[in-house]
C-alpha cells in the first residue's frame, strides 16, 4: 500500500491539471452517451443496423443522448470516499464499501438490480449490508470465480487514477483497493491496468510505453497479462483491425469467458481499439463501439483515458462530440443534491481531491461559483430555451475574457430580439421533465434527485454587454418551477438595461414556488427592435439556506383512479430511501402527502443539497405503527446524518455514522401510536436543538461536528409514519 511519504508527483497539480481532469470526465461521458444506446449488441448486429458508429446514433434508436448510467454515477460516486475518510492514501477496502452503503439506495440507485450471484454489484451490495466488509464482499471465496471476475471492477475506476496523475502505482493501488469492494482476480488486474493508462497517460504519450508501464503493475501469470501480449504482438503483424478482431473474438471472446459481462472480452477490446485507433478519438471510439459487446462501458474508459492523454484538443479534433452533450451529467445516489452535475464541476471536484491527497489546498475557480465556465469550450449544460418564444434566437460559446476574477465567460449571442421573441439561456437544475424521468424509470436506472436551487436562497450573476452591441438589450434572471401538470411556470427578476460595454451584477432572492421543485435557472434577454448582439456571463452562483414548505401542493389534480400517471414532479423532488415505499414519488392518493413505510431498519426520505448548513425543519408526523420515527438534518446519505428519534420510550439525538449511531442526548418525553406530533430539528454551528410540539426537548453540541452541512430527511424506522407538513427554514 502506498505511503503518505511516497515521493512527489511528476505532475503539476495545477490548472493543466484541471484542464486534464476535465478532459478525461468529458472522455467518460462521452463515451457511454455514444455507446449506451446499443449496449450488449454484436458486431454483426451493429454493422448491419448502424454501420460503423463515427458519432452519436441515439436518435436512429429514438432514445435520449444523456442518461443515467451506473458507469457515470459509480464513477463519480465511490471516490468520494477519499472526501469521506479525509483524504488519506492509507484508505482502505472496508472504507470504500462504507461508501457504497452510504450512497447508494437498496435496488434503486447506481446499480445493476440483478439479484445475487446474477448482478456482481447486487451481490457484493448484499455481503456488505450483511455486514461482510470489503474487499470479503468481493471475494470468489463467496461469491465464485465468474461471478467475481465480471467487468464491474474496472467501469467504475477512473476517478481513482484522476486523482494520482503521473502516479501508476498509486493508481493501481487504490483501483485494487476500490474493485475488490465487488470483485476478485483478473477483474481486479483488468481494473489496476486501466487505473495505471490513465494515471500514466498524465506524463506520457506514447501508447506501448503507456502499456509497458500499466502490465508491470500486474502478476506476470495472470491472464490479462498473456491477453495483453497477445493483443499487441496481434497489432504488429495484422494492421487491418477487422480482420484482427476474429483472433480476440475467438480466443477472449464472449463464448469463452461466461457471466452476463465479462471482464475478459471487455477489457481486450479496450487495450485492443487503443491500439487500433491511431491515437485519434474518434477512430479510437469509432472501433470499441463499432465491434461491441459492453459498448458504454467500454467506450467510457477508454473515452476518459484518450481524454487524458490528448487533452481537450484531441476530443476538439473531429465531430463536435462536446456540443450535443454541454457538460451535462447525472448522479443518482443518496445525496440527491448532487444529482444534478456537469463535467466542470466534476473535474472540479476529482482535481481538488487528487490535490487534497497530495496535501495540496483545494482551490475553487472565481471563488467556488457553480457556474463559473473557466475550463475551455465548458457550457455547464446551458443551452437556448427549446419553446417557441425562444428556440432560435441565442447560441451559447465559452468564451475568453469578460471576467472579473478569471480568464473565460459563457457568450450569449443573441439575434432578433422582439415582441413574441424572447432569448432564454438556462441550465437544469432538477430533472428537466416529467417524461425523461418516466423513461429513466421505465429503463432501471432512476433519476433520484433533488433539486439545487430553492425558494429563500439568492442568485447572483455577473453580466457583461459587448462593447459593439449597437442598442441597449434588456435583462433579467429568471427560474422555471414545475407546476400542477408537471408542466412549467416561469418566474423572472427585475429588468435591467444592458448598455454596450457596461457590467451588472443581478441578484434576486428566488421567490416562493408553493412546494413546486425549480426545475431550470437562467438568463432573459428581451428587445422590441430586432436587437441583435452579445452578452457574456462572468459566473451564476446562489447563496443562503431555503425557506421552504415542501407539501402537498393546493392544486391536487391527480385522482385515485389515475394512480399510474407518472412521476408527479413536487414529489419526486425526495430521494426516497424507504424500502417500503416502490413508487413513493409517482404517486399522490394517499390521504395524507408522505406516508413513510419501512419494513426492516431505518429509512430516510430526503431533500436538500450537501450546501445546506444553519437551518431547521418542522414536519408534522403521526406514528401509526413503528419502532420509531423522526427528523434528519446535515444527511449526507443513507448512514451519515444527524437526527431527531421518537418512541414511545422517548426521544433522542443522535449522530449516525457508518450505520451506528451515537447518542447525544436523551430524555423520557416520547410519543403515543395514532396521535399528531409537531417535530422540530434545528442545525446551528456544532449545536443541535430539538422540538416537540413546540416545547424544547433536546440540546446539544457535537463537539466533533462530525457533519457542518447537509440535506433533510423524513425518518420512519421498521414501520408506518404520517406526515402532512414540512417546512424548512434558517436557523434562528
Amino acid at each position: 500500500m502506498s505511503s503518505n511519504s511516497s515521493p512527489k508527483l511528476p505532475y503539476a497539480l495545477d490548472q493543466q491539471y484541471l484542464e486534464r481532469v476535465y478532459a478525461g470526465v468529458l472522455g467518460k461521458i462521452i463515451g457511454v452517451y455514444l455507446g449506451r444506446p446499443f449496449e450488449g449488441w454484436e458486431y454483426e448486429q451493429i454493422s448491419n443496423q448502424l454501420g460503423d458508429i463515427n458519432y452519436y446514433v441515439h436518435e436512429k434508436l429514438n432514445v435520449p443522448l444523456i442518461v443515467t448510467d451506473d458507469d457515470i454515477s459509480g464513477t463519480f460516486t465511490f471516490i468520494r470516499a477519499l472526501e469521506d475518510y479525509g483524504y488519506s492514501k492509507e484508505i482502505t477496502p472496508a472504507q470504500i464499501g462504507h461508501t457504497w452503503l452510504n450512497y447508494i439506495i437498496d435496488r434503486k440507485a447506481i446499480l445493476w438490480w440483478g439479484g445475487m450471484g446474477n448482478s456482481t454489484e447486487h451481490t457484493a451490495f448484499l455481503r456488505l449490508k450483511q455486514g461482510i466488509e470489503a474487499p470479503q464482499s468481493g471475494s470468489m471465496e463467496l461469491n465464485s470465480k465468474v461471478v467475481a471476475e465480471q467487468i464491474g471492477a474496472q467501469i467504475f475506476i477512473d476517478g481513482w487514477a484522476m486523482v494520482a496523475p503521473g502516479d501508476p502505482e498509486l493508481a493501481a493501488d487504490l483501483a485494487k483497493r476500490a474493485g475488490s469492494v465487488s470483485h476478485d482476480g483478473e477483474a481486479i488486474y483488468g481494473a489496476q491496468v486501466i487505473a495505471a493508462l490513465e494515471a500514466q497517460a498524465f506524463v506520457e504519450k506514447d501508447r506501448q510505453a503507456l502499456i509497458d508501464v500499466a502490465v508491470s503493475l500486474i502478476p506476470k501469470d495472470s491472464l490479462i497479462q498473456r491477453m495483453i501480449a497477445d493483443l499487441r504482438e496481434l497489432h504488429s503483424r495484422e494492421p487491418d483491425w477487422r480482420k484482427a478482431f476474429d483472433f480476440l473474438s475467438k480466443h477472449y471472446g464472449y463464448n469463452t469467458y461466461g457471466g452476463n459481462c465479462h471482464m475478459i472480452p471487455n477489457h481486450g477490446l479496450i487495450i485492443f481499439s487503443f491500439l487500433y485507433g491511431d491515437d485519434d478519438f474518434q477512430k479510437t471510439m469509432m472501433i470499441v463501439n463499432t465491434l461491441g459487446w459492453d459498448t458504454d462501458c467500454n467506450a467510457g474508459n477508454l473515452g476518459c483515458l484518450m481524454g487524458i492523454k490528448n487533452g481537450l484538443e484531441g476530443i476538439n479534433r473531429g465531430p463536435d462530440w462536446r456540443g450535443p452533450v454541454a457538460d451535462k451529467l447525472y448522479l443518482p445516489t443518496a445525496d440527491g443534491g448532487r444529482s444534478i452535475s456537469d463535467a466542470a464541476a466534476e473535474a472540479v471536484y476529482l482535481a481538488n481531491a487528487g490535490r487534497q491527497l497530495h496535501g495540496l489546498s483545494p482551490t475553487y475557480p472565481k471563488d467556488g461559483a457553480r457556474f463559473h465556465f473557466e475550463l475551455p469550450g465548458s457550457v455547464q449544460g446551458f443551452a437556448c430555451e427549446e419553446s417557441i418564444i425562444s428556440t432560435g434566437t441565442a447560441t451559447v460559446a465559452n468564451s475568453e475574457g469578460h471576467s472579473v476574477n478569471g480568464a473565460r465567460s459563457l457568450a450569449i449571442h443573441f439575434k432578433a430580439l422582439a415582441r413574441g421573441r424572447t432569448a432564454r439561456v438556462e441550465t437544469p437544475t432538477f430533472s428537466p421533465s416529467a417524461e425523461i424521468s418516466t423513461y429513466f424509470t421505465k429503463r432501471g436506472y432512476s433519476l433520484l434527485a433533488s433539486p439545487t436551487l430553492y425558494s429563500g436562497q439568492t442568485i447572483r450573476a455577473r453580466i457583461v454587454a459587448d462593447e459593439n452591441n449597437p442598442t441597449p438589450v434588456k435583462c433579467s434572471l429568471y427560474i422555471k418551477h414545475y407546476n400542477e401538470l408537471d408542466e412549467f411556470t416561469l418566474v423572472s427578476s427585475e429588468v435591467v438595461e444592458l448598455q454596450a460595454s457596461k457590467v451588472h451584477v443581478l441578484e434576486w432572492k428566488v421567490p416562493d414556488t408553493r412546494c413546486y421543485p425549480i426545475a431550470f435557472v437562467g438568463i432573459q434577454l428581451e428587445g422590441k427592435h430586432g436587437e441583435t448582439g452579445t452578452v457574456y456571463l462572468d459566473f451564476l452562483d446562489w447563496t443562503g439556506e431555503p425557506e421552504i414548505q415542501l407539501n402537498r401542493p393546493s392544486e391536487r389534480v391527480v385522482s385515485r383512479l389515475n394512480r399510474d400517471k407518472g412521476p408527479i414532479m413536487w414529489k419526486s423532488a425526495w430521494v426516497d430511501g424507504l424500502d417500503g415505499n416502490e413508487r413513493l414519488t409517482q404517486m399522490d392518493f394517499w390521504p395524507e402527502p408522505y406516508r413513510l413505510i419501512q419494513n426492516v431498519g431505518r429509512g430516510l426520505l430526503m431533500q436538500g443539497t450537501r450546501e445546506w448548513k444553519n437551518y431547521r425543519v418542522t414536519a408534522r408526523m403521526t406514528p401509526h405503527m413503528c419502532e420509531a420515527g423522526g427528523l434528519g438534518i446535515r444527511v449526507q446519505g443513507m448512514t451519515r446524518y444527524y437526527a431527531l428519534l421518537i418512541s414511545q420510550d422517548g426521544a433522542r439525538l443522535v449522530r449516525s455514522h457508518e450505520g451506528k449511531d451515537t447518542i447525544l442526548a436523551s430524555c423520557d418525553q416520547g410519543w403515543k401510536l395514532g396521535h399528531q406530533y409537531e417535530l422540530t430539528l434545528q442545525a446551528f454551528e456544532n449545536k443541535l436543538t430539538a422540538w416537540i410540539n413546540q416545547e424544547k426537548i433536546l440540546e446539544e453540541e457535537d463537539a466533533e461536528c462530525y457533519y457542518s452541512s447537509g440535506a433533510m430527511a423524513l425518518i420512519s424506522q421498521v414501520g408506518r409514519i404520517g406526515c402532512d407538513f414540512v417546512e424548512v427554514q434558517p436557523a434562528f
